[in-house]
């Protein structure tokens, strides 16, 4: 492996693939945090080991795991792979410590060279916003997951700290466009000193883009500062998917209005109007009760959950794998909801399988399956 800190990725013609690129593998990392995931993972776990299995199925799987649990991953991706029919491309365990299981905000994020080959980046990560509002105390082990990762993997990386960035926040169509919210990289708890420009700058040199178009808005309490991953992705080059609600006494109405109001009038990079299909967030709202409040076990100085406390559920936290798209599910009142989404995305990517997978304990967590999924694009 090569840190590279002497020249930026855009001079070496580096450029971030679109998720629904070919991957070669997805990463994700073992959920152990009690803050997070409960006393009791079984939940998370349940629907977990439905990602890893689908994953699976199409890509290798490469999970980080801590030592303490690696013998109860292995166990369940041993479980798995009884399950499957060969020839598959399995699952790769890898040990790591980590604070949590957000592997698309703490990972790698990964570039594709003018060779074809694939590298990595380094972004410092915070927790969402360090001593200004991030969701817990220490994130050392977090932050140091994408060296350790990619001097494990053999790959070069750019080494782009101190600038903060989280996986979420970004979006790419694999042209040159990408697409981020103001709330989010504008937080002051991320890169108080840098400028909007400044800002774009830097992301255009570290993912090879051309243009970046700033969404206003994420979701309604989205505790990530309203990354874009749970508001607004590419399904094609010039095409995108919006969370949208009808109802206007829902805080979530004006906030997606005003997000299509800005794309409906700005060009991709290629010059490009976009194509901005509506995906409707849940029906009904999805909220922290009793019970999942008592499940919770927090460390001090972690953000804490509240009963009543609104979750920020939408559909558009989805994960492409090769051939497929893993849609979140939330259930009970939310069944027609739930459908509507699959028909939907089945109607836009008319070549991918759409799985739905119930995903309301991912959700307790404070994200969703987009959340905790990372792809490593395949060479060419």
């Amino acid at each position: 492996m090569k840190i590279i800190r002497d020249t930026l990725p855009v001079e070496d013609s580096c450029y971030m693939p679109a998720e629904y690129d070919k991957h070669y593998a997805t990463i994700m990392i073992y959920p152990v945090r009690a803050g997070s995931w409960g006393v009791d993972r079984s939940g998370a776990l349940k629907s977990m080991a439905a990602i890893y299995k689908e994953i699976m199925k199409r890509e290798k799987l490469i999970l980080l795991v801590d030592d303490e649990h690696m013998t109860e991953a292995s166990r369940l991706i041993s479980a798995i792979e009884a399950e499957l029919v060969s020839p598959y491309p399995g699952a790769e365990l890898i040990s790591m410590e980590s604070d949590d299981a957000w592997a698309r905000d703490v990972c790698p994020t990964f570039v594709r060279s003018a060779d074809g080959g694939v590298r990595g980046i380094n972004w410092r990560f915070n927790a969402w916003g360090g001593e200004v509002d991030g969701l817990y105390a220490s994130w050392e082990r977090d932050d140091a997951i994408p060296m350790k990762l990619c001097e494990k993997r053999g790959i070069d990386i750019y080494d782009a700290d101190p600038f903060v960035l989280e996986g979420g926040s970004i979006h790419s169509d694999g042209e040159g466009t990408i697409l981020v919210t103001e709330a989010c990289l504008l937080s002051k708890g991320r890169n108080p000193s840098m400028s909007k420009e400044e800002i774009e700058d830097k992301l255009k040199s570290y993912l090879g883009a051309k243009k970046v178009l700033w969404l206003p808005y994420g979701i309604y309490n989205d505790e990530t500062n309203e990354h874009v991953d749970n508001v607004a992705a590419f399904i094609a080059p010039g095409e995108i998917v919006l969370a949208w609600t009808d109802d206007e006494t829902d805080p979530q109405y004006a906030m997606s209005h005003a997000d299509h109001e800005y794309l409906t009038g700005v060009t991709d990079a290629k010059g490009r109007k976009l194509k901005v299909h509506k995906l409707y967030i849940p029906e009904h709202p999805i909220c922290i009760g009793e019970d999942d409040l008592a499940g919770y076990e927090f460390e001090e100085g972690e953000d804490e959950r509240e009963l009543g406390e609104r979750l920020a559920a939408s559909y558009v936290n989805y994960y492409y794998i090769n051939g497929a798209i893993l849609l979140p599910q939330f259930g009970g009142d939310n069944a027609e909801s739930d459908k509507a989404a699959v028909n939907c995305l089945k109607r836009l990517c008319p070549d991918r399988e759409i799985i739905g997978i119930p995903a309301r304990d991912i959700l307790l967590g404070g994200g969703n399956i987009h959340c905790i999924t990372q792809q490593l694009p395949a060479a060419r």
